[in-house]
């Protein structure tokens, strides 16, 4: 907004006339901040700029636009998953876009989205694995940006599966995608800052966490390599975020027992404790956002503050649980979708004003992610989306105010 000049009121005084001695003329003495058509006054209203103008006052600061922030959950190409990829590409590459067009209006439409890469890559070419040690095509970046993400949390007991030089091509390829990343580095430079991104009138930093690596030792001397889940330091990058510049804190962390739909003990424990840390008056962190546990679970609001305890699998292929049996719960999860507001103080939080879950469900007989909150083309999706439903809410988020998005 520019400033305008404030309008400047005349002031007009006038003298009175005085006869001296019967021979002087009357005079009338007229005032005016630029004169009457003659040469202006040097006078004006006290501390004025000479001709008696106003300086410009400075317009009220802007208020800040609020803005609307995507997460999803793990990305997990199984070997069905690569070769679905290598079909839809059909010359002799990888094409993971058609998985992801399902998601992508919802993706896209938000002024941040954040993923959760749960593999790493392999080198161009290949040869590319499934489970148990993953290494994914590269392209899998490439997708990820075109469906509209802005940044990935890389931490997950999957990042050492191809050690540091796996963990390093991940990270080189996201970035020649355009798509940040946190929860794993390549130096200790790279560890040490936070992952900073811009929405709406924020700056919003993501940071990301995994309970372990699958028994991977972090590379010899890399402690920084990947960030493990330990609550203090969780608090201590949260700070460090906000003293970068950060106004919202956003916390990936890969976490909970798989296959169970209710959150654990630990989940519950450090969903207390984080979003309890004040600083200031202020939460040190603003949003959870939970992976790993390969079906949905809860959604919560805990201390004012919005916790997702686990969103399930974005892309798997056929999951086949502990028992060694399929489960069909592994191809469902969610979108959480938040509308944050700006400060209505200086010093105050951005304010969820808006939380919503889009349920999802990855059909793997055609490969293809939907979006379960828009599409009922297909007689199973209500039933899936309602056993979604029932998990979500199943602590009583509605209550708190999230509903169903599309």
């Amino acid at each position: 907004m520019t400033a305008g000049t404030r309008p400047v009121r005349a002031r007009l005084a006038r003298a009175g006339s005085t006869v001296l001695a019967g021979s002087l003329l009357a005079v009338v003495a007229a005032c005016s901040q630029g004169g009457l058509g003659g040469t202006p006054s040097p006078g004006g209203s006290p501390g004025s700029p000479p001709g008696g103008s106003t300086a410009p006052r400075p317009a009220p600061a802007a208020k800040p636009a609020g803005f609307t922030l995507v997460a999803s959950g793990d990305v997990l190409p199984h070997d069905s998953i690569i070769r679905r990829a290598a079909a839809d590409a059909g010359d002799g590459g990888y094409d993971f876009r058609p998985m992801l067009a399902g998601v992508r209006s919802v993706v896209s439409r938000a002024d941040l989205a954040l993923c959760h890469m749960e593999t790493v890559y392999g080198k161009e070419g290949g040869p590319y694995t499934g489970y148990p040690a993953f290494k994914s095509p590269p392209e899998v970046a490439t997708a990820l940006k075109a469906t509209g993400y802005d940044s990935c949390s890389t931490a997950s007991n999957h990042t050492l599966d191809d050690g540091a030089a796996g963990l390093g091509r991940t990270l080189d390829a996201l970035d020649a995608a355009g798509v940040k990343h946190a929860g794993s580095a390549r130096t200790a430079a790279e560890a040490a800052r936070p992952t900073l991104l811009k929405a709406g009138g924020a700056t919003v930093a993501q940071l990301a966490y995994t309970y372990d690596t699958n028994g991977y030792p972090l590379p010899a001397g890399q402690p920084w390599a990947v960030n493990l889940l330990d609550e203090a330091q969780v608090l201590a990058d949260a700070r460090a975020a906000r003293a970068a510049g950060a106004d919202v804190v956003v916390v990936s962390v890969h976490w909970g027992t798989e296959w169970q739909t209710e959150p654990d003990e630990r989940q519950l424990s450090l969903a207390r404790s984080l979003t309890a840390s004040r600083t200031g008056g202020r939460p040190d962190i603003d949003l959870i956002v939970g992976t790993h546990a390969h079906v949905p679970q809860a959604y919560e609001k805990v201390n004012g503050t919005w916790v997702i305890y686990g969103m399930g699998d974005q892309i798997a292929g056929d999951m086949i649980n502990h028992e060694g049996v399929f489960d069909p719960r592994g191809n469902q999860g969610t979108l959480g979708r938040f509308t944050f507001a700006p400060p209505k103080r200086p010093g105050a939080r951005w304010e969820v004003t808006k939380a919503e879950f889009v349920p999802q469900w990855f059909d793997t007989g055609r490969g293809r992610v939907v979006n379960l909150g828009a599409d009922d083309s297909d007689p199973r999706h209500p039933g899936i989306r309602e056993t979604i439903r029932q998990v979500v809410l199943g602590r009583g988020a509605d209550k708190d105010g999230l509903t169903l998005g599309k």
